[in-house]
This record gives C-alpha cells, structure tokens and sequence, in this order.
C-alpha cells in the first residue's frame, strides 16, 4: 500500500466544481489584487477566527514581520520564541533587526515552555512569539501573565493552527496580533502563498494594512515606507471556499489522531502527542517520538509510507544561527526531540484502513 504524506489531489477533487466556479469568477471580474474576494475572505476569517480585523498579506512569515514592524520592535529589541520550530518564525524576527532569543519548549507539548521564559526577558526584550506547534496551543494563560507583568506584546505565530483552541478560544485571538500561513499543506491552504493577520486593535490594523502596502492607505499617498504583501484576489477566493470546509476537515484530523492513539498505544519505545484537556489540537502535523527514528523511518518509506521530520534541527542549532553561539546543552528538550520526532501522514482524507496499515507496519518494525 502506498500512503502519502499529503493528499491535496483527493481533497481537491472534493471541492474541484467550487473552486473552478471562483476561479472564473475572478478572472471574469478581473479582480487579482486587492478587490471584493480578499474583503469578502477577510470578513469569513474574521468571523471564523472570532475576531475583529484580518489583513490578507503575501505569505505567513511577512505576516509576522509586518506585525512586529507594526509594534514598533526594530533594531535594539529582543524578541523570545520557541527553539523547535520552522525558520520563519525566528527569521521574521531577524528580519525587523531585532534579536531572536530562543527559549526552550515543555516535553509534552512541544511548545514553548512558560516556566523557561521569564530568564529570558531583558530590558531589551519587546514581544513573545509562542508557535502553536503542529496544531496545538500553546499555554496562552502563562504567556499572557507573563506579558502583562512585563509590558510585552504577545504576536501568535497559527502557522499550523487554524482553528485551534485554547480554553474554547480560537488560536490567534489572544495575544495583540495572531499570524496564519496559508502555505498549500497547511489546514487551511491556498493553491499558492498566502498569509493573513488578525488582531482586535482598530489602531494596529489601521498600521498592518497600511505597511502591506507600501504604507499607504490611497494610491500614491505614502505616509511611511512599507512593503508590498498583499494576498492576491484568485487565492483569496479559494480560501473563502475552503474556509466552508475547514472544521468538517479539523474534525476529520481529530478523529485520524485518535485513531492513531489506539493504533499505536502499548508499542515499544514509541511516544504519541500528549493533548492536554483544555486544548483542541487539529493535528495540522501528526508526530511521534521514536530512538529508533531513522531507521524506522527508512522502514515505513520501503512499506510505501510517506513520513517527514518537524524539524530535524532545533533553530539554535542550524549554522544560520551558529553567530548566537549556543550548544545544544542549552536547550535540552529542542535538541533531544530533532533526534527522535517523526511526523505521520496526516490529511482528512486518510481513513482507517491506511491508518491500520501504517500501525502494523510500524509493529512490525519493533517485532
């Protein structure tokens, strides 16, 4: 049997007569920047989302760039985030000429651990970025009493979240300013780059929209210098349609991880996600631990078993960051994980059958 990793074909076929409906209607209307489809988008995230603004912008990691520049955190500042996740969460910040500072994740969770954060903080320190890792929630009622205590901003990377809940509140919503990624394999995906900023600040808004284009708010009336990351009217259009979607296919991601769960409990050496009680994870990745990771790996890729690795290198330790001169020994958890987590296919479309398969082979391996 050969499992994907991603289906995006299956899914697409699902949805195919809507999206082709759209798509002519863009190209019919001749709206490919700016245009009625991204405010019509804009609104249908904002109401699902439970917030007050979204700014559609070119891609996820300018989301985060253009929130923190809209902060005001620039050259001088620190900004602390989590030591496992993917590069554009600590390039964004590199990117403003603010000072990454890693921190730490929890064991259990993956994300970024609260109990590790507040040594972190300097005078310098501006903001905290937690990452709702592989779909679950970051502890967002410690990372807020923490920001009050400090005066710090809080900006949610939901890369991998859309959706997620936190105590029955949607990821996102918390902090000052919630960041989404609409790379095409993410829950909620675009059929090309996307990204979206949602925030309940009118002032904040006001200053995102402006800095996504060219700091202005009326053609050729510049206030201040931007950038130029809008999300374009065709994938706009496809993400309202998907977005109708997106809990029906959370929930399918849900019921896949539990039967994951089942499948796997009681197998050697193997540790499954770890779901804390007030938190709705929607399995954007799908990631076990294992010491006996590579060859495992290479045992289901022979089965015809399609597997990743998020990440295979803890941030502090990729060369790009070698000139903040950290050990692995500083960040303990990060580094232990990058030898031992492997991500399963994972995608509503995956059904039992495929899910048993990948189980008995993965038993099969241990036997």
């Amino acid at each position: 049997m050969e499992i994907p990793f991603v289906d995006l074909k299956t899914q697409y076929h699902s949805i195919k007569k809507e999206i082709l409906e759209i798509v002519d209607n863009v190209m019919e209307n001749s709206a490919f920047i700016g245009g009625s489809f991204v405010k019509k988008f804009e609104s249908d995230f904002t109401e699902f989302c439970n917030a007050k603004y979204c700014v559609g912008v070119g891609n996820g990691t300018d989301a985060i760039i253009i929130s923190l520049r809209s902060l005001g955190i620039g050259p001088g500042d620190e900004v602390i985030t989590a030591a496992n996740s993917f590069i554009a969460t600590s390039e964004a910040i590199s990117q403003t000429g603010a000072k990454v500072v890693f921190c730490d994740v929890d064991e259990a969770t993956r994300n970024i651990n609260p109990d590790l954060i507040v040594e972190k903080i300097t005078d310098r320190t501006k903001a905290i970025i937690p990452v709702h890792l592989y779909g679950q929630p970051a502890d967002m009622d410690s990372i807020l009493e923490i920001a009050k205590q400090n005066s710090l901003y809080v900006v949610e990377d939901c890369a991998q979240a859309h959706g997620a809940r936190y105590k029955g509140k949607k990821a996102g919503t918390f902090g000052d300013i919630g960041c989404f990624s609409f790379y095409p394999g993410k829950n909620l995906g675009a059929y090309g780059d996307g990204g979206a900023i949602i925030t309940d600040n009118k002032e904040l808004e006001e200053k995102i929209r402006k800095f996504a284009n060219h700091g202005r708010s009326e053609k050729y009336n510049h206030e201040f210098e931007g950038i130029n990351s809008r999300l374009d009217g065709m994938q706009a259009a496809i993400l309202s349609v998907k977005l109708k979607h997106l809990e029906e296919w959370n929930n399918k991601r849900n019921t896949n991880a539990r039967t994951y769960n089942e499948k796997l409990k009681g197998i050697k050496d193997l540790i499954t996600p770890v779901i804390p009680y007030d938190r709705d994870h929607f399995f954007h990745l799908y990631v076990i631990r294992s010491k006996e990771r590579d060859r495992l790996k290479k045992f289901l890729t022979e089965n015809g078993i399609s597997c990743g690795i998020h990440y295979p290198i803890a941030l502090p330790n990729l060369k790009a960051y070698s000139y903040l001169k950290h050990r692995p020994g500083d960040f303990p958890v990060s580094s232990g994980l990058q030898d031992e987590i492997l991500s399963l296919p994972m995608f509503p479309e995956l059904n039992t059958k495929q899910i048993e398969y990948i189980a008995s082979i993965i038993e099969e391996f241990y036997a």
